[in-house]
Parts: C-alpha cells; sequence; structure tokens
C-alpha cells in the first residue's frame, strides 16, 4: 500500500513546468511512511510514497521496464503476481525487483492496456509509456484503492488522495451536485468528488492521456453484472456451496501473500469469522485478530468476539470506543475522509486502524463484501417485503414484517402501524422500477437537504440524484431478479463510493494499514452473482443461507447461526443531552454557517436544539446533525482554511530520483 500522485502535460509537452511532486507527495506519507521515488522527464511526473509490504528491500517506485520506455507506480497489490511473474519470466523477461508493482511493467509489455485484465488484486496504478507518450491510469474492479485527478493548467494532476491535488495548486471549492448526492446517496455518485473539478477514476476502468493532447479517454475492462432471472445456472446447493468454500479458500490464500505480518478483522458476525477461519487454517502460526468493542451496549458485539478469538485459537486485540472517544476523533477522521459523512461509523474504525498499527501490523483481512453479494442487508429484506407487500397494497398485517427487520431501531418499535405504513408506503407499487429498493432510503435521506440555504436549494431545483443514478443503470437490469438489482445498486452507489472508502481505505491508511478483502476477489464475486436469489435470501431470518451453508465446518457453529448484527456506531449518544464540542460550536455557529452559505443558521439553530435536549433524536435527525457538522468541517479543512491545515499535516519524506538510478539498467529490451 502507498500513496501515488503524478501529473502530465497536456497542452505543450515541454513547455509547461511540472507541479511540485514533492509538495504533493508530502500529503500523503501516512499512505507510505518508508521511503519515497520519482521520475520526471519533463512531460511526465510520477512520484511514490511505499508502505513496504512485498518486496521490502528492493521495492522502490516508480519501477521501470528493462530499457527504461516504460514507468509504473501503484497502490494496492496485485494478489496473483507470483503466477504472473512465473510466466513473464518463460517468455524472456528480466525481473530486478521482488515488487508485485513489476509485473505490471513486463505484463504491458506483452498486452498494452489488456494486461489490467490479468491484475486479480486491488489496486490503483499510473503507468507511463514513453515510446508513445501515452500515460494509463488504472483501478481495480471494484473500486477498493482511490485515484483522484483533475485538470489545471494545462495538465492532467492524479493523486490517491485529493488534499495531494489541492497541494498541487488547484482551484478549491465544494460541488453543490456531490453534496447533494451525498445528502441523498451518502456519498458522491461514482466518478464524482466533493470538491468541484475533481473526478475519480471509475472502478473496472482505464484512463488514458496523451502528451500534447487535451483529450482524455476512458476504456471500461470490467463490469459488474448478474445473470438474467432466465439464465441462472440450475446447480444444486451443495455444488454452490462447493464452488463458494474453494473460491474462498483461494482468494484468502492469495491475500496472504506478504513479506509481514497479515491480521484480521473480527467483527463477531459470520463474514470476517469465515475469513478468520479460512486464514487460520492456512497459516503455521497464530492469527492477530482485532476488534471494535463500544461502551452501548446497544452496539457492542465483544461477547461473540471473544468467542471466536477463543475457538479459533487466535491472538485477540480489542478497542473500546466510547462516546467521549468518537467525538473526540471525529476531526481527525474527516481529514482522512476528505467527503462529509452521515454516520459515524467510520471513527470505530480509525481507532481500530491506529490499534492495529500499534501492535506493528501493515495488512489485515477483512469479511467486506459478503452482506453485498449474498443478500446480507436489511434493505434486501424490505424490498422482498415491500414487493410482497405491494400484490395486496391495502393489507394491514404485511407491512408489520417491516418492524421484525429492524428490531435493532428503537425508533420502529415504538411508532403505531398507521405511521409504519405511511412511511414504508411511499412508492409502494412502483416495483417495475430498476432502483425500487433503494428508492425509500433516498427519499428519505433526501428529507436532510431541506437544511440546504434557499440560495443552494434554488441553484438545485432542477436537479434529481436519484434520476441522474436511474439513467445510468445498465440497460439489461430490469433482466435480472430484483435482489441482483437491488445488489447492483448497493454494490455501485454504496460499497465502493462509502464502505470502501470513507470507512475503508481512508481510516486504515490513516495509519497505514492495509485492508485486502476476500470477498471481492472478481472470482467470487462472479460466482455470487450466478447463485439464484432464492439461495442468498430466504425469508426474514434467512440472509446468506447458501454462505451460511459453504460456512458449515470451518466457522463456529454458533456465530453461523447468529442472526447478523449490522454494524453501526453511535450517534445520540455521543452528542444528545451534551455540551457540544469546541470544534462543532464554532462550525456550527451562526457566523460559521453564513460564511459557508451551504446551511440555514434557523433551521440548524432548531436542530442543535433538539440535539442539545430533546431525549429522543429521529434516525434522520442523527443523520442530518452528523451530515451537517462534518460538511462545515470539510468546507474548513479543505476551502476556507486549506493552508493552514495542510501546513499542519505535510511530512515530508526524501524521495529520490529513480529516473537516474535506472540509467545503469542500459538497453537490454524487454527480452
Amino acid at each position: 500500500m502507498c500513496g501515488i500522485v503524478g501529473a502530465i502535460n497536456l497542452i505543450r509537452p515541454r513547455g509547461t513546468p511540472l507541479p511540485d511532486l514533492q509538495a504533493m507527495l508530502s500529503m500523503l506519507t501516512h499512505r507510505g511512511p518508508e521511503e519515497a521515488g520519482c521520475y520526471a522527464d519533463g512531460v511526465v511526473g510520477l512520484a511514490h510514497a511505499r508502505l513496504s509490504i512485498i518486496g521490502l528491500s528492493n521495492g522502490l517506485q516508480p519501477i521501470p521496464n528493462e530499457d527504461g520506455t516504460i514507468w509504473a507506480i501503484c497502490n494496492g497489490e496485485f494478489f496473483n503476481y507470483v503466477e504472473l511473474r512465473d510466466g513473464l519470466r518463460a517468455r524472456g523477461h528480466r525481473f530486478t525487483t521482488e515488487s508485485d508493482t513489476e509485473v505490471l511493467v513486463h505484463l504491458y509489455e506483452e498486452m498494452g492496456w489488456a494486461a489490467v485484465r490479468e491484475l486479480n488484486g486491488q489496486f490503483a496504478f499510473a503507468l507511463w509509456d514513453s515510446r508513445h507518450e501515452r500515460l494509463m491510469l488504472g483501478r481495480d474492479r471494484i473500486g477498493v484503492r482511490p485515484l483522484f485527478y483533475t485538470v489545471f493548467n494545462g495538465q492532467l494532476l492524479f493523486a490517491s488522495e485529493i488534499k495531494a491535488l489541492l497541494a498541487g495548486g488547484i482551484p478549491r471549492s465544494l460541488d453543490s451536485r456531490a453534496l447533494a448526492q451525498v445528502f441523498t446517496t451518502w456519498s458522491p455518485l461514482p466518478g464524482r468528488t466533493i470538491i468541484a473539478g475533481v473526478s475519480e477514476v471509475l472502478p473496472g476502468h482505464l484512463l488514458f492521456a496523451r502528451a500534447g493532447s487535451p483529450d482524455l479517454t476512458t476504456e471500461q475492462y470490467w463490469r459488474l453484472t448478474f445473470a438474467p432471472a432466465d439464465e441462472i445456472e440450475r446447480r444444486s446447493t451443495e455444488e454452490y456451496v462447493a464452488a463458494i468454500r474453494t473460491a474462498l479458500a483461494d482468494a484468502t490464500r492469495i491475500r496472504l501473500r506478504a513479506d509481514v505480518p497479515v491480521g484480521a478483522y473480527l467483527s463477531g458476525g459470520l463474514d470476517s469469522t469465515l475469513i478468520s477461519s479460512i486464514a487460520q487454517s492456512q497459516l503455521p502460526h497464530q492469527l492477530h485478530t482485532f476488534s471494535v468493542a463500544f461502551h452501548d451496549p446497544a452496539y457492542d458485539e465483544r461477547a461473540f468476539q471473544y468467542q471466536v478469538a477463543k475457538e479459533l485459537g487466535t491472538l485477540h486485540h480489542v478497542i473500546e470506543c466510547d462516546a467521549d472517544s468518537i467525538r473526540t476523533t471525529l476531526p481527525d477522521v474527516l481529514w482522512h475522509t476528505e467527503t462529509p459523512l452521515l454516520r459515524l461509523s467510520p471513527v470505530p474504525m480509525y481507532l481500530l486502524s491506529q490499534l492495529v498499527h500499534n501492535h506493528g501490523l501493515k495488512v489485515m483481512l477483512s469479511g467486506e463484501g459478503a452482506d453485498e453479494l449474498f443478500g446480507g442487508y436489511d434493505i434486501f429484506k424490505e424490498a422482498m417485503v415491500r414487493r410482497f407487500w405491494a400484490r395486496n397494497p391495502d393489507s394491514r398485517s404485511r407491512p408489520l414484517l417491516l418492524g421484525r427487520i429492524y428490531a435493532h431501531i428503537g425508533d420502529l418499535q415504538s411508532i403505531s402501524p398507521e405511521f409504519l405504513q405511511r412511511f414504508f408506503g411511499q412508492g409502494l407499487t412502483e416495483t417495475e422500477l430498476p432502483h425500487y429498493s433503494h428508492l425509500l432510503r433516498w427519499q428519505n435521506t433526501g428529507r436532510i437537504t431541506r437544511f440546504f440555504t434557499r440560495d443552494l436549494a434554488q441553484s438545485l431545483s432542477d436537479y434529481r440524484v436519484i434520476d441522474e443514478v436511474a439513467a445510468g443503470l445498465p440497460a439489461e437490469i430490469m433482466n435480472w431478479e430484483p435482489l441482483a438489482r437491488a445488489q447492483y445498486l448497493e454494490v455501485t452507489t454504496f460499497l465502493s463510493s462509502y464502505l470502501l472508502a470513507s470507512q475503508g481505505d481512508r481510516v486504515g491508511m490513516a495509519h497505514s494499514v492495509e485492508c485486502r478483502h476476500p470477498f471481492l476477489d472478481h472470482r467470487v464475486v462472479s460466482l455470487s452473482n450466478r447463485i439464484p436469489a432464492r439461495l442468498k435470501l430466504r425469508g426474514l431470518r434467512g440472509e446468506k443461507y447458501v454462505l451460511r451453508r459453504a460456512a458449515e465446518g470451518v466457522a463456529p457453529a454458533t456465530i453461523i447461526a447468529r442472526q447478523k448484527q449490522p454494524y453501526r456506531a453511535p450517534i445520540r449518544s455521543v452528542f444528545n443531552g451534551r455540551a457540544l464540542p469546541d470544534y462543532a460550536q464554532e462550525l456550527l455557529s451562526e457566523r460559521q454557517l453564513r460564511a459557508s452559505g451551504i446551511f440555514s443558521p434557523e433551521a440548524v439553530g432548531l436542530l442543535l436544539h433538539k440535539v442539545q435536549t430533546s431525549p429522543a433524536l429521529s434516525e434522520v435527525d442523527q443523520m442530518a446533525f452528523v451530515g451537517i457538522l462534518s460538511t462545515q468541517m470539510i468546507q474548513s479543512y479543505f476551502i476556507e482554511d486549506w493552508d493552514a491545515h495542510a501546513a499542519a499535516h505535510r511530512r515530508e519524506l526524501r524521495m529520490t530520483d529513480v529516473n537516474v538510478v535506472s540509467r545503469g539498467l542500459g538497453a537490454a529490451g524487454s527480452r
């Protein structure tokens, strides 16, 4: 894992000075604190801050081919690099490092851009082909690793995090449409960011730039798809179970490849338990496992975590999060997420990665992705119940099933059946909408936009976030099963943009911790997307049915039988009825609200009164409070007070000019 930055001259290839790559990279040393390398030739510049995981002694990047005509930098890992390297060596390629990144260089020599299709990993890379004066940026299939870019001053600038682009001197302002997206779908839509003019390379895509040409082009090398409902394979449950076990075992095996110890996150639920079980069975030593516990018993799962750790025999470590630690840590988390949050769930994950770092580990395994692939989320059950209810809209008993799904949300247990019907009955019969499963969630979250100022609301009056999502859905989506449609939406609008970003990469790499996700191996994804819905979701308590079957004999039986408890972090107990911390008082003051021009001071004032005095704070009000506070923080960090915050976080690494080092390679050619 690492941080990468770079630039290419688009208009006058040799007439525009490159940006200060050292200044850009200095914002990313948390991602790569150990060494830094740079290549620049007057047309393109590539720089890399390294976290050494594979090829510890000789993996300095950028890495060239044999004759120095191709250079690459990468953030992430190619887990099948061993097999790829063996094949390339057999075809005459000469390797000078043990780094997995060098595989990309030689594979590109063989196959051109199509080489990316051979990579099994989680990565964001830049590759410079000086022979064709072409820069290629690539991102992994699901979007585990981030890669941002912008065009400024006749150049394409790119980086692992937005703050590095800001250090390159680009203009700074919030994107109002991206803000509307956050307050609807929880994060900017794929490809967009909260900073105007800054984009993100889409998952499964390549971006190409040529020296001297202002045109950028893209190539989609992979896309998420599902088998049409009438073409799903008719295999037995046992056959699917065997296939899942085989795929997960190999996905975990190659993700244990590292020249440093690998640990695992353990939530106490099925997914992380299964991965930890597989990993421990493949290791000759005890696995280190790490968990988050909560002072608030409504969120705490430590009993199950300890049970799993004991049964598996792992070396287990726990961090307990209370209201004070969450409240105190939130500002640091926002610096790293670079986007507003509607929940506080990333905060405990930030503290957990800090615990991992303090124990000397750099690499962790995770169960992320299983809920999306195998039907584990409540929103999938909700859509199923609403479709059942829609067949008899006048039923008074069918909507009561929804209360059983959301038993963990106290608000729903205390409201009247009439309100339950009104709330969940919105758009009930619009079952032919491809985004039916998520429409209610998005509309409910979108209510938070009522806190926008009149001017901001007016500027967005002709923009509908949900319409943009719908317009971007694949044409064949209505040929899929309803569950598959919901899974597609969850993966493309929530998994990559939020869970793997704000709650994953950004808070992990804040402490130089790489997280690997066996469930997101593209082979596992492809397998899962061919399994019929009836084997994933069976009734209100039958989520992830086929995965539970696959876990039998591998994971502890009590965990397999346990119903999913969604990972959440408290909001109400963190802020409700308490004096606001100093940073919140300042950011939510009338003066600051008027200065930013995003939220109505009057509306926010009423919400603050409710937060501090009302014992009952609704889910929407909790999300609104966190969303407003975090947006104000993002505005302060990256727009209004950027210079001060950048100076406080800048850390320099001595940068090695690998262009000079490489001159001794000679021109032996590629074979």
